[in-house]
């Protein structure tokens, strides 16, 4: 069971055509979705003390899917569809002849340099979203996520089809999931991030990763005491996160450049596009019990992106390293901030692909 079920699941309730509940989710006629960045199911049970609403709920878990990254997982939301089907493969990935950052549409070697007119979103990502088939059944759909987000590549390829909602904080995303589903037959796609961004500054677990963690639960309550009567609130995340233990630097070993045209992904999943066949025993060499270093072929069929579409085939890259345990494989000059990071996600450990799947559902009159 995956991320990629939930929505289908909760539109089934919805009676929207097609949507099979696969979870299992009870049904409701209004749902708010909430989406915590970063939200490890083994974080939260680790520190339930810290959230006191979420761990009253029935504990429940699925997997993020692969990579374990935040733009792969809510593609995964928006489409119902498995990173190998979606094509937005990671953090970063080749499209052509650029790397594309797929939370800002920009160019990964070039922050800021936008590739929204080059790469259009919804060719990156051409498959219907939820969002457009719940709205065409007559459901109303809404999505509460933060205002720079509204017109983003990234909402436009997997969020598109949704009433768009901007926010600034935890005041009006609680009260503009409330008010998203005060209709029969309305659905409300919420997103929050800032747990996510303290677990990569601080590390998760750290003191100010738990105070965030209590402003997440103190928000996730207030949305349920004001959802109206037979509202259900569903709350999930998108991936977990492992605190770094070990960097190894592209940048600076130059055993690890020979042969390699293009590095893409993020330091707990690496995607290389070769020139040498030899880079795959080099890399497996090198890493040795800390990756799982696989061809392409064999990442697809052992099944890491789900079913594999042309689309995404070229994008995943020759050969695909997973880091084990804490490790990453950073790279200092090109990408310097993302390398010193505390707390960072993407591969194949529990930690980083397990998430919650919460629901709170509120009694009919």
């Amino acid at each position: 069971m995956t991320i990629a079920e939930v929505v289908p699941s909760l539109l089934s309730g919805l009676d929207v055509p097609g949507a099979d509940n696969t979870l299992g989710l009870p049904a409701a006629r209004r749902v708010v979705l909430l989406l915590v960045d970063g939200l490890g199911h083994e974080l939260l049970r680790e520190h339930a003390a810290h959230a006191p609403f979420l761990s009253s709920l029935p504990d429940r878990s699925i997997d993020a899917g692969f990579p374990s990254s935040t733009a792969t997982s809510i593609a995964s939301i928006g489409t119902g569809l498995h990173s190998g089907e979606h094509g937005i493969v990671g953090y970063t990935f080749a499209v052509g002849d650029e790397v594309l950052n797929s939370l800002t549409w920009s160019r990964a070697a070039e922050h800021g340099h936008d590739l929204r007119k080059t790469l259009v979103p919804e060719v990156v990502q051409p498959h219907p979203t939820l969002f457009e088939r719940a709205a065409a059944a007559g459901v109303a759909v809404s999505a509460v996520a933060p205002l720079l987000h509204r017109s983003s590549g990234l909402t436009r390829a997997v969020l598109r089809g949704s009433w768009f909602r901007g926010v600034a904080g935890f005041g009006d995303l609680a009260l503009g999931a409330v008010a998203a589903v005060q209709q029969d037959r309305s659905f409300c796609y919420a997103y929050h991030a800032d747990l996510d961004t303290i677990g990569h500054f601080y590390g998760p677990g750290s003191e100010e990763w738990l105070i965030q963690l209590e402003f997440v639960d103190s928000l996730a309550e207030r949305i349920a005491s004001r959802l109206p009567a037979g509202a259900q609130l569903v709350v999930t995340a998108d991936h977990g996160m492992v605190t770094v233990d070990e960097r190894i630097d592209f940048d600076t070993e130059p055993v690890l450049w020979q042969g390699v045209r293009v590095v893409a992904g993020e330091p707990r999943v690496r995607y290389l596009h070769v020139e040498s066949d030899e880079v795959l025993s080099t890399w497996r060499e090198f890493l040795g019990a800390r990756a799982d270093v696989l061809s392409r072929d064999e990442a697809v069929e052992a099944g890491w992106f789900g079913p594999v579409s042309p689309l995404a085939l070229d994008r995943i890259g020759d050969v695909v390293v997973a880091m084990r345990d804490a490790h990453v494989v950073v790279r200092s000059q090109a990408e310097p901030l993302l390398s010193g990071l505390t707390g960072m996600h993407g591969s194949r450990t529990r930690a980083e692909l397990a998430i919650p799947l919460l629901v709170h559902s509120v009694a009919s009159v």
